[in-house]
This record gives C-alpha cells, sequence and structure tokens, in this order.
C-alpha cells in the first residue's frame, strides 16, 4: 500500500533516535513527497542478532511503513577489512567463506522484522568486485589521516601507540562509499557509527550527489540495564531464543528499563506508551505493561500463539508455584490513597526499617506478585491485593484499603 510522503512523518522518524544530522535537511525532503532512499549496513561478523540489533532494524521497518525505500545493506566486502569502530586492537578480517557463511543466515532473522515484500537486499561486493586498484587509490585521496585521526578509537589506539593498520583507515571510506553507490538520502546506523556516516555525506558532496542525512540510534542496554546488549555479556534477549526464555528475560527487565525497550522496541504509538505511563503514575502495576511488551516481541519473532503460551507458563511457574498457598493476610492503610512500598515492607514484618527495605528493594530482593521490584518509590494503590516477597522464604499477602 502506497503511503503520501509527507513532513507529519517526522516525529514518528524521530522516534528513539538519538541523533539526525541534519534533521531540518530531514524534514525538507519529506516536503518534496517522494519517497526516500534509506540504506543501512550490516557487516555479517556473526550470524546471530539479538534485540540490540532490531533497534535498527524497527527504524528501518518505520520508514518502510511510512513509504519509503529500504535498502538492507550486508557488507560482505567491508566484513573482509573487519570494522574497526571500538577496538583498540586491529580485527581479524574474516574470509569471503565465513562472511557468506554469515550472510546466509541473515534473511530468516531480519524479516521477522523488515517486511520482506518492501525490501532491498544489496552486498557491496557489487561494486567493490568492480573497482580497480587505481580507483580505490582515488577514493583514499579524498580523506587525510589527520581527519582520520579524529575517530575516538584510531585517537585512543594512537595515543597508547597500539597498532593501526592502513587496511583499517580504509573502512570508513568503504562505508562511505556505499552511500554514493546507493545514491542514499538516509543513512541509519548506531551512535558509533556516526564518523562512518558522516565521511559518506562528504563522500556523496565530491561525486556531486545531494548528501544524505545521518540517523543515529542509541545502543539498548541489555537486561542489566547497564552494559550495552552484548552475548558475550550474558545480558542478551536473541530473537531465535525459545519464546519462554524471551518472555522470561523481558519480565526480568527493570520498571525503568521497561519504557526504553517500549520507545525503542515497540510499535505501540507514543501516545498510547505515554497513557500507560500515566496509567502507572496512577497505580497500575508496571507488571501490565511489561506483560504487554513481553507478547508483542515474543509474537513477532514466533507467533501470537507462541506468545501466548509463553505468557500462561510465565504465570503458572513465576506467580503460582513460587507463591506459597497458605499466607497470612495483612491490611494496609492506604494514606493518600497509596502506601509506598518501603513502608508496606515494614509495616508487615518483611522488613527490620523502610531503610532495610530500600536496600533490599534496590538489591533486587523483593518481588510483588512473583515480578521483581527495583524502585524503591512504588506505591500500592487503595485496593491492591498482593503478594509481598522479600527473598525465597519470606512472603505475605497484602491488601491496601
Amino acid at each position: 500500500m502506497s503511503r503520501t510522503i509527507s513532513p507529519e512523518q517526522l516525529p514518528a522518524l524521530k522516534r528513539g533516535a538519538q541523533e539526525i544530522l541534519i534533521e531540518q535537511e530531514l524534514e525538507a525532503r519529506l516536503k518534496e513527497g517522494r519517497p526516500l532512499r534509506i540504506k543501512a549496513g550490516f557487516d555479517p561478523t556473526a550470524p546471530d542478532l539479538h534485540l540490540g540489533h532490531t533497534v535498527l532494524l524497527q527504524k528501518m521497518r518505520t520508514f518502510q511503513d511510512l513509504g519509503h525505500e529500504v535498502t538492507f545493506l550486508i557488507g560482505d566486502f567491508t566484513g573482509m577489512i573487519g570494522d574497526p569502530t571500538g577496538k583498540n586492537v586491529t580485527r581479524k578480517p574474516l574470509s569471503r567463506e565465513e562472511v557468506a557463511e554469515n550472510a546466509r543466515t541473515y534473511a530468516t532473522q531480519v524479516y521477522k522484522v523488515l517486511d520482506p515484500e518492501r525490501t532491498t537486499v544489496r552486498f557491496n561486493s557489487e561494486w567493490f568486485d568492480r573497482m580497480s586498484a587505481a580507483d580505490m587509490i582515488r577514493l583514499a585521496a579524498q580523506h587525510t589521516v589527520a581527519r582520520m585521526l579524529e575517530r575516538d578509537d584510531f585517537q585512543k589506539r594512537f595515543r597508547t601507540e597500539q597498532p593501526i593498520a592502513i587496511h583499517e583507515f580504509l573502512y570508513p571510506l568503504v562505508q562511505g562509499y556505499d552511500s554514493v553507490a546507493l545514491q542514499s538520502d538516509v543513512e541509519l546506523g548506531g551512535t558509533d557509527q556516526k564518523f562512518n556516516m558522516l565521511v559518506g555525506r562528504e563522500l556523496q558532496k565530491h561525486y556531486g550527489q545531494r548528501p544524505q542525512i545521518v540517523m543515529t540510534m542509541p545502543i539498548l542496554e541489555g537486561t542489566d540495564g547497564v552494559q550495552k546488549m552484548s552475548k558475550s555479556l550474558g545480558n542478551y534477549i536473541g530473537i531465535n531464543e525459545a519464546p519462554e526464555e524471551m518472555f522470561g528475560k523481558l519480565m526480568s527487565i527493570s520498571d525503568e528499563l521497561m519504557w526504553r525497550y517500549l520507545e525503542l522496541l515497540s510499535r505501540e504509538e507514543l501516545a498510547t506508551i505515554e497513557r500507560w505511563r500515566e496509567e502507572v503514575a496512577h497505580g497500575l502495576n508496571p507488571r501490565d505493561i511489561k506483560f504487554r511488551l513481553a507478547r508483542e516481541l515474543v509474537a513477532r519473532f514466533h507467533g501470537a500463539d507462541a506468545a501466548a503460551r509463553a505468557h500462561e507458563d510465565f504465570i503458572a511457574r513465576f506467580q503460582q508455584r513460587l507463591i506459597p498457598e497458605n499466607l497470612p493476610e495483612k491490611e494496609l492503610a492506604a494514606e493518600g490513597g497509596s502506601v509506598t512500598l518501603p513502608v508496606a515492607l515494614k509495616t508487615t514484618g518483611l522488613a527490620r526499617s523502610t531503610s532495610e527495605a530500600i536496600r533490599k528493594i534496590r538489591e533486587g530482593a523483593v518481588r510483588i506478585d512473583g515480578e521483581r521490584v527495583e524502585d524503591p518509590a512504588r506505591a500500592l494503590p487503595s485496593g491492591t491485593r498482593a503478594v509481598l516477597q522479600l527473598g525465597k522464604r519470606h512472603a505475605v499477602r497484602v491488601v491496601v484499603r
């Protein structure tokens, strides 16, 4: 279905973006009323994708849904150079066979986010295999060593006298030339790719093209809420993980991190998410919002039926089996319409003091109806019936009146 291209699309396109260079240029091109050419490059250095990777894919899907032309560029040529971004040592280049094997696994994964009917897949070996040594030298002449050393990672390695191989300087140029080959209007990438994408702008100017708009997307934190999502750190959620495993990991994230995941990964309207924030502020259990997030993402990668089963499995395992049946019940007085969680823990005797309660909450030792809570400001509104747990052995059922 074709969509009318207009500046009114800008809020949806800006959602979750870290930076847009330059936003006024993006708005001007939207006013032209034509589909924009959107480029995002992926080096097939590893075959498995996690939710952190899908932040970029989700933004590509937004562009698709608004009627723009999306190119999923597989850097099979650049993958043999090895992206030096964020590395303090020269990265071992992959063989063509390794790149090809990893690239084959991408399609089955990315089409769980992108619309296969509206996605153009390209390989940058299409143009670089035809480029002569003389062409590469002419390309290299478009940038200086001083400019390359403006890159933070190169700068650090230069200052600490760690080796920088000549071929690593080629990587930003090669990525930038991809934008020339595709005549892209917009390039999407993580915040760590900003330098490379700006090189693309400069090269397009040199080749007589309008410079692309650069849109950077934030690096998604992992389930720990601190470090970026990474398989090596063990804080990742893989898109090919079993539905029950994915659902459980999403339910384990903090209430604060939940909102960031909703903004960057969900397809819900921002107005809807803002309404949920207000409902939580007025007493709705954040767990209910987290259920919606978990069901949406599991359904995206495994289907609606699998998401429903994972939801039922989670409730069975973490709310029914882990909560004892014969619990003492205590009433809590809701002064001002609610009672804070630290006060509830102290009043029920689960904690000796509110300061101890706050510490236990921050340590992740407190659960409400089986869900870990890490926000000491959490309140239980009047009318709440819930099970409070401190650790594995201490629990009480409360009624807030």
